[in-house]
């Protein structure tokens, strides 16, 4: 290496991620070469939720799959559909569906020691909205499949008519209009109300979440209120013991004190921590990188959980590849592995957390499977 050598790259690391258990950032005098930090002890709790997104197969998502694209100029589920035509698309969808995610999948799940899926689904899922292809049977073997090898589901709302993000991980992308139409929020309540009729019996269920990540475009005061007209219709069909799950919009400020609604039981708050989009992402070392994970996303989700609980509905190990230059390949498996571990003694202090994703076709930080067997994530998150 140029500008450091191995001994002071892994002795930094072992440092860094030494004070965040100690909880100072102090830096030492003289770097000690170090094993990577093994995973933090998880907590004894059986309340706590540890699993992974179901993402990239009711709601497809191009970069995660790629071959479901491949020869189309399609960038989305809604695109690919038209692109496609209805029983081509649905001859594919259904080929997917039936093998992307399988009872073999589960079961690894539940081997690794995690308790819970987040299971993402388009509000077409259940009824038809042309030009996407409905799949509610799917949903079915999924809950029958968690239940056999002990998982609980969170059913996520994670596309809205109208799209709420204009991402393609909504189903269209583009324009931002979910909000800027009456007709496009009725109908999401429509949806969550019919949603949770059909899920209320499942005894692994573990609750509805009402919108996956509203953007910031979308007013606080916009949002909220839809909030507070969907919890009724939700809390109303599933069990009094189901939690209601609210995403923070990327403005966890905002819900310093809650909702202040006494009558609005067992909800959480869904927070997304990633370190890899932003250009301030890019500017941080890999020891930044392990600081911020470990200690600011601490204080952030302590502050938050003084209003109320609070999950961490997406995380990954991803990095951008600024802050891995100049690492050989045994230095980047140490800063993933410590990157890795700092998340999760974070993580494990709010309500629960799952990893985004379960698996891609590619290999990488987003993907658990990979992630568990590089190294960079624990192989165990049981209490073992």
């Amino acid at each position: 290496m140029t500008t450091f050598d191995r001994r002071t790259f892994v002795g930094g690391v072992a440092t860094v991620a030494a004070s965040l258990v100690s909880g100072s950032a102090c830096v030492a005098a003289e770097p000690q070469v170090a094993s990577p930090v093994p995973a933090p002890k998880p907590s004894p709790s059986p309340d706590k939720w540890r699993g992974v997104n179901l993402g990239a197969w009711l709601v497809l998502e191009k970069w995660m799959t790629p071959s479901l694209f491949a020869g189309l100029k399609a960038g989305d589920e809604y695109t690919l559909s038209q692109e496609l035509g209805k029983t081509k698309t649905a001859a594919l969808l259904k080929k997917h569906r039936d093998t992307f995610i399988t009872d073999a999948d589960f079961a690894w799940i539940a081997e690794r020691g995690l308790n819970a899926v987040r299971l993402p689904v388009g509000y077409w899922i259940a009824e038809e909205n042309p030009p996407y292809v409905s799949g509610w049977a799917t949903v079915e073997r999924a809950f029958a499949q968690a239940k056999k090898h002990g998982l609980g589901v969170l059913l996520d709302l994670h596309g809205a008519p109208g799209s709420q993000n204009g991402m393609d991980h909504s189903g269209k992308s583009g324009e931002l209009g979910w909000h800027k139409s009456p007709e496009n929020l009725a109908q999401t309540l429509r949806v969550l109300e019919n949603l949770s009729a059909r899920v209320k019996g499942y005894t692994n269920l573990l609750g509805v979440e009402l919108l996956n990540e509203p953007l910031w475009d979308v007013p606080m005061d916009v949002l909220k209120k839809f909030y507070r007209d969907a919890y009724p219709l939700v809390r109303k069909q599933i069990p009094a013991d189901k939690f209601v799950v609210m995403h923070d919009g990327f403005r966890s400020g905002d819900w310093k004190t809650g909702f202040g609604e006494p009558d609005m039981k067992n909800t959480i708050l869904d927070t997304h921590l990633y370190q890899c989009f932003t250009e301030a992402d890019k500017k941080h070392d890999m020891h930044a990188h392990i600081e911020i994970a470990g200690l600011e996303r601490k204080r952030l989700l302590d502050e938050m959980q003084k209003a109320m609980p609070v999950i961490v509905g997406e995380w990954s190990c991803g990095l951008p590849g600024e802050s891995l230059r100049g690492l050989d390949a045994f230095e980047k498996r140490v800063a993933e592995r410590a990157f890795g571990d700092a998340q999760l003694m974070s993580y494990e202090t709010s309500r629960g957390w799952f990893f985004w994703n379960y698996k891609t076709e590619s290999e990488g930080g987003w993907n658990f499977r990979d992630c568990v067997k590089r190294g960079s994530l624990p192989s165990q998150f049981g209490n073992v």
